[in-house]
């Protein structure tokens, strides 16, 4: 009877393990839409773990409307989508398409390329913008270079901006090594 009992939990153990680890997982480091992300990633040429980590950072892929107005999963404010719309040339976005993940994954990630082009593949400076917004850090790195100084994460003025650009970099680490295979890297 004890044999019988110990099998029950060792086959208890051996099932519920990697239930277990999968909603650990997904509780702590979500992913959805990985088809889409791998997608994009590779029609705008970004890292497929950069995207997640950001709409990690922005949602935890729970699509919703900020406080500041800002659509869906990556977050972005309508105006910013008129003018990504505009620059690539969409002749049938409106803004209630940000709420539908394809569509605002697809301008979170052309918004990324066009940071990461505008500031020469430097992402935390790209990041930065995404956040805190393309002027300010524009501004930032002119006083910095008019005072003939660099410019570093650690002397970005808006804590909240820092904080984002830190916790983005690290999700794209934990994005890749977590979801590899997912993500298409394997």
């Amino acid at each position: 009877m004890a044999l019988l009992g110990a099998a029950l939990v060792v086959a208890l153990v051996v099932v519920a393990l990697p239930l277990a680890r999968e909603a650990v997982s997904e509780f702590g480091l979500p992913l959805q839409y990985q088809g889409v992300i791998r997608r994009q990633a590779a029609e705008k040429r970004l890292d497929p773990a950069l995207i997640a980590a950001v709409i990690y950072a922005e949602t935890k892929f729970d699509s919703r409307i900020s406080s500041a107005g800002a659509e869906g999963l990556m977050q972005i404010l309508p105006q910013t989508a008129e003018f990504l719309a505009h620059r690539s040339g969409a002749t049938t976005f409106t803004t209630a398409d940000l709420g539908t993940p394809r569509v605002n994954i697809a301008y979170g990630s052309y918004y990324l390329r066009y940071l990461l082009d505008h500031y020469r593949g430097v992402t935390w400076r790209a990041l930065a913008a995404y956040n805190g917004g393309e002027a300010n850090v524009d501004g930032w790195l002119a006083a910095a270079r008019a005072r003939g100084e660099r410019f570093t994460i650690a002397e970005i003025p808006f804590s909240e901006t820092r904080a984002y650009v830190q916790r983005v970099l690290e999700a794209r680490q934990d994005y890749r090594h977590q979801y590899a295979g997912q993500l298409g890297y394997s």
